[in-house]
């Protein structure tokens, strides 16, 4: 079953392989014997599902998570149940996939100061230049 992360995007199920291991961390023993956390991995460099804009992007988001074969793993173990981690981790791929395939902000468009704004600079300017003209040693009449 594909799995819709836009509208645009749809991903196949067997591009996301989804692993339980064992949580880090304080807990007792309870947590010697259960795989709680989930370890999402996620093929960027070989998926079909994503344009090359979103590949490159994706690939500059995940930072240090982006293995050197160009896999994206995300462990989540932040919550006991591990269908909880499994949604989280679900959930943090989407987000990521998401802000990498939203388009790029429109250039910037020069603009240029008013007439105004340039008379308020320089009368300023004139201010603050006749401020530092009065001070100097003082000269009496002797």
């Amino acid at each position: 079953m594909p799995i819709e992360v836009t509208s645009a995007i749809t991903l196949a199920d067997d591009e996301v392989q989804v692993r339980a291991v064992r949580a880090s961390g304080p807990g007792g023993q309870h947590v010697n014997k259960v795989s709680t956390a989930i370890e999402l991995r996620f093929d960027v460099a070989g998926s079909p599902s994503l344009t090359e804009r979103v590949r490159t992007n994706l690939s500059k988001l995940a930072g240090s998570r982006l293995t050197q074969d160009g896999v994206l793993v995300l462990v989540s173990q932040e919550h006991r149940s591990q269908e909880l981690n499994r949604q989280a981790a679900l959930e943090r791929l989407f987000e990521l996939i998401r802000e990498a395939a939203k388009p790029p902000p429109p250039p910037r468009k020069k603009t240029r100061p008013t007439y105004a704004s340039k008379l308020k600079r320089l009368d300023g300017k004139a201010r603050r230049g006749a401020v530092k003209a009065k001070r100097g040693r003082v000269r009496g009449d002797d």
